[in-house]
């Protein structure tokens, strides 16, 4: 039986960005969406049928760390000269959880969503985006599962001292819009992992698709699928926001 789309999501893939502008431009789709809200208070008759909008963007970004807001500074284990010497960025955000790595070879996804229009619950939306990820994954032999107390996706995390993290999480939620959301480490350089404790966990490790399949993994694959099972599950059609893709191949 086929089950019609609750709602629409604008996609864009924007490429290799930096973390900081990736932030920036998730910040003026959030801040966008958390205007039209405040206008229902008071609305004059143009803002009467005016609605917010989803977006889902993903992208990779160059090499850097970034702490959570609930993060503590002692899990980058090294300092500002080291940084440097590797080439990696260090930002402080606003999003939940601790520390992490993005770089080259990771899937970042980052949904702008009104969660008023999903399910108010944010405890839900953080399982849907696991289910997305773990659903892809499948697709490829890999099982991932969810770790009690712990965010993201893991594999074998019900054997000790065997669970290993493939998909970290974090998000900022403002009057249920969504933003920040997960890195899916594809391709990715684990050694990047070996400066920080990664999510604060000291006793886990990090792995990658291509590290569990032994080979590199087609990323515009991954993406595809990705993006696929996220409409699955979040009841949503995702569609290809043209006038944004359009501007920023401009602008590149």
């Amino acid at each position: 039986m086929h089950i019609p789309f609750m709602e629409t999501i604008l996609f864009r893939d924007l490429g290799l960005m930096p973390y900081d502008a990736a932030w920036d431009y998730q910040e003026n789709l959030m801040q966008a969406a958390l205007r039209i809200k405040a206008r229902r208070f008071n609305p004059s008759p143009e803002d009467i049928h005016e609605e917010t909008q989803h977006h889902l963007l993903f992208c990779e970004h160059p090499h850097v760390y970034t702490l959570g807001k609930s993060g503590h500074i002692e899990n980058l284990l090294v300092n500002d000269a080291r940084l440097q010497e590797l080439g990696v960025s260090f930002f402080k955000t606003n999003r939940g959880g601790d520390i992490t790595y993005h770089g080259p070879g990771q899937v970042v996804a980052y949904p702008i969503l009104d969660l008023e229009k999903f399910e108010t619950d944010l405890g839900k939306y953080m399982r849907n985006l696991e289910e997305a990820i773990i659903r892809m994954l499948l697709h490829y032999g890999i099982e991932g599962g969810r770790l009690p107390g712990a965010t993201g996706v893991w594999l074998d995390a019900d054997i000790p001292g065997k669970a290993r993290k493939i998909c970290a999480m974090g998000v900022r939620c403002s009057r249920w819009v969504t933003m920040h959301g997960l890195a899916l480490n594809v391709n990715t350089d684990l050694r990047y992992f070996d400066y920080i404790v990664p999510c604060g966990l000291t006793d886990k490790k990090v792995t990658s698709m291509q590290k569990e399949l032994g080979r590199p993994v087609d990323e515009q694959e991954v993406k595809d699928i990705l993006k696929q099972e996220f409409g699955m599950v979040f009841s949503a059609e995702i569609v290809q926001d043209d006038i944004m893709t359009t501007i920023l191949n401009t602008v590149a």
